[in-house]
């Protein structure tokens, strides 16, 4: 248990460097099974989730050791077709070596992922999707088996752009023959940072980014080294932070074009934005306003991993401010926290509606979630009095070294 002590009502200055991806990273460390070679994967954040990823790579036969940033993996090993259900447990997303397995070892074993504090991810669409290549698929106590002699390429259309079921798709499609047409893919920018290690390890693949994703075969190459892209959730934290409790900070290593629906957010809450190049300077001086109402959807729309950090920056905004929260059901986990602290919010289903206060108090809290935990630190940044943040290790699975960068620019926080 991490206990984060936040003395709040101080502006941040400074500048804030990004770190690598951890929704790009942790695809790419399953697709380096693809590979039976030596991969560096270089600006890897030091996060609960890639030490979770470690520990699967380490079980199934790989040799992986890390350098500071670098994570170095040897998966000439990997043999194993199967992930005991522990270490499912220690990473959510780790579905994603559904596909890697089976394209490398033409079979794969897991325990069937059940519900997180967001709600239910079934895995039906990875399933299917899958069986389109030619899997057999079948399910014994809380275990899924997916089966396939020898992969096919072909059409795979799926019911809805899911993220996971994009990844797993386009990994196994590698040791398809044929070619392979994935078609209502997820667009978001860690679909094209996997192409673009999967092109680096020998793959040929295009259409990342859009809607038709495009395998038409793989030969591997025995030693690789890739930059993972910078984390767009982290920087739309720190932006968030800044928004919240006023002052002058440079964001770097960000790409503003994977977070504009924030950045335009931020802007109609009276937010100045400087963009030059992979940097965006944010300002605040005045108070906030209500802007327009956030909507989460798929990429390119407004991503439901900022909803919260956002939220906790409309709370001293004059006027309403209304979220609508279309992916998952429980993302209004940490509304009561805020509550604590003396926020108005109403909730009615989908829909939040926060009603901008003058001050904020500081309390006790407890991180109900990932992106709900940041976004109870941003709002005691921004409350007067001391706070504590109560947290089971949610926060560092996505978030390296929150604390320090935020102290660097000038809050009185500390995590113990």
């Amino acid at each position: 248990m991490s206990v984060w002590t936040i003395r709040g009502d101080k502006r941040l200055y400074g500048n804030v460097k990004v770190q690598g991806s951890k929704n790009a990273v942790l695809p790419i460390m399953a697709a380096s099974l693809l590979q039976g070679g030596a991969a560096t994967i270089r600006n890897c954040p030091s996060l609960l989730d890639v030490e979770a990823s470690i520990e699967i790579l380490r079980y199934l036969g790989c040799f992986v050791t890390r350098d500071g940033a670098d994570v170095h993996i040897n998966s000439v090993g990997a043999a194993k077709n199967h992930i005991p259900h522990e270490l499912m447990l220690k990473m959510r997303s780790s579905v994603m070596y559904l596909g890697a397995i089976l394209a490398r070892t033409g079979e794969v074993t897991l325990s069937r992922p059940g519900g997180c504090e967001l709600g239910s991810r079934p895995i039906d669409l990875h399933l299917k999707a899958l069986q389109e290549l030619g899997a057999e698929v079948s399910e014994d106590g809380g275990e899924v088996r997916c089966r396939a002699e020898k992969l096919i390429g072909g059409h795979v259309n799926l019911d809805f752009p899911s993220v996971g079921a994009t990844e797993n798709v386009m990994l196994a499609a590698c040791a398809a023959k044929g070619k392979t047409v994935i078609t209502n893919a997820a667009r978001e920018p860690e679909i094209v940072d996997l192409q673009n290690f999967l092109i680096t390890m020998g793959a040929e693949i295009e259409g990342a980014g859009s809607s038709v994703i495009t395998i038409y075969g793989f030969s591997p190459k025995k030693e690789i080294t890739y930059d993972v892209m910078s984390d767009r959730i982290v920087a739309a934290t720190y932006l968030c932070a800044a928004a919240a409790t006023g002052g002058d900070v440079l964001v770097e290593g960000a790409s503003h074009e994977h977070i504009e629906t924030i950045i335009q957010i931020l802007k109609g809450m009276g937010c100045g934005i400087i963009i030059n190049g992979s940097s965006i300077r944010i300002r605040r001086n005045l108070s906030l306003k209500s802007g327009k109402p956030i909507v989460t959807r798929p990429y390119p729309g407004f991503p439901t991993d900022a909803q919260s950090p956002l939220m906790a920056a409309c709370l001293k905004a004059e006027g309403t401010s209304v979220f609508v929260e279309n992916i998952f059901e429980n993302r209004y986990r940490h509304v009561d926290e805020l509550r604590r602290l003396g926020a108005e919010i109403r909730t009615e289903g989908r829909v939040a509606m926060v009603s901008g206060v003058p001050r904020l108090s500081g309390a006790i809290l407890t991180a109900p979630d990932l992106r709900g935990g940041a976004a109870l630190i941003i709002a005691a940044m921004s409350a007067e009095g001391e706070s504590r943040v109560f947290d089971s290790g949610h926060v560092e699975r996505g978030y390296d070294g929150l604390e320090v960068a935020l102290s660097s620019l000038g809050a009185d926080i500390t995590k113990e």
